[in-house]
């Protein structure tokens, strides 16, 4: 039998830790979480926030109220956008403002809002009225492309805020993965004159601060959180849904206004995987009345020019 010296074993032994140390970190790599595949567009066929099971829950419409086994159900005309003044996440002014806004289209009139006046969506208003959504992922941003007006917004990953930040239409977007979810955070979004939180016109300020929670979640869990706000928000047909796909898409929106809402809330909004071309969307600029409901005239000379 071969004895070792203690010289070859010595080496012996550094050959096995420096193998160990080595190795370890392509071990680590392994078993790192991967990044989510959000690849694919995404649909739904309603408006509007989907409330939490508890907790504060978003401005509502006051014209669709009932309930079925404890949860609101369609009563009532979804279209006029009465929304409910009395919810205790807001503010006096602000309640004040939704009222205003909800007996106006009660009145049968439809308030301007950066839908109907051809303006940039910011959040969280682009939430409760884009259906329509895909997302590029790329190693330092994602870029957020929205079916109506084809709008875009751009996520830097993995930055902070500047400490000197431009506002902006639809603010600056940071993001990072913590796992199978997508965080991304907002502030310094502008108020430009159509700027409001949701379609009941509430409003917002320049303290706005939403944060956004993107994951993955069983279709089947998708489809009935869909068909439940299908129930309370009224639905329509428009996105052809992938049955075969295995997974929907989830958003958690948490919006904090300390000018506007008496405490931070939440809500959901759920897409599905869908079948359908990348359609265009073209809302002209300057097109200020589209539902001619008097927000603006053409200008008129008092008298001809010869």
């Amino acid at each position: 039998m071969r004895v070792h010296s203690g010289k070859h074993l010595g080496r012996a032994a550094a050959g096995v830790i420096s193998t160990a140390i080595f190795v370890w970190p392509a071990l680590g790599a392994a078993i790192a979480a991967p990044v989510p595949d959000f690849s694919g567009q995404w649909g739904r066929n309603v408006f509007n926030f989907e409330a939490l099971p508890a907790g504060p829950h978003p401005v509502t419409n006051l014209r669709r109220v009932g309930e079925d086994a404890g949860r609101p159900i369609v009563i009532g005309d979804p279209v006029p956008l009465v929304g409910d003044y009395t919810n205790a996440i807001l503010k006096p002014e602000a309640a004040a403002v939704v009222k205003q806004k909800g007996d106006f289209s009660a009145a049968g009139h439809d308030f301007p809002d950066p839908s109907n006046q051809c303006a940039l969506y910011s959040p969280p208003y682009l939430f409760t009225i884009q259906l329509g959504m895909q997302m590029l992922q790329a190693k330092d941003q994602i870029v957020i492309l929205y079916t109506q007006d084809n709008q875009v917004r751009r996520v830097h990953l993995n930055e902070r805020h500047p400490a000197k930040l431009t506002p902006s239409a639809t603010g600056h977007s940071v993001g990072h993965y913590e796992g199978d979810t997508l965080v991304v955070d907002t502030v310094g979004i502008k108020l430009e004159p159509f700027t409001m939180v949701d379609r009941f016109g509430t409003p917002q300020s320049e303290a706005m601060h939403v944060v956004e929670r993107y994951r993955l979640i069983d279709a089947a869990q998708a489809r009935e959180a869909q068909e439940r706000q299908e129930k309370t928000n009224g639905g329509f047909t428009g996105s052809p849904y992938d049955t075969g796909y295995g997974k929907g898409l989830q958003v958690q929106v948490t919006v904090e206004d300390p000018k506007v809402f008496t405490t931070p809330w939440s809500a959901n909004v759920t897409y599905r995987h869908v079948v359908r071309p990348w359609q265009e969307s073209v809302c002209a600029e300057n097109n200020t009345d589209v539902l001619h409901q008097g927000f603006e005239h053409v200008p008129t000379a008092d008298k001809p020019d010869f």
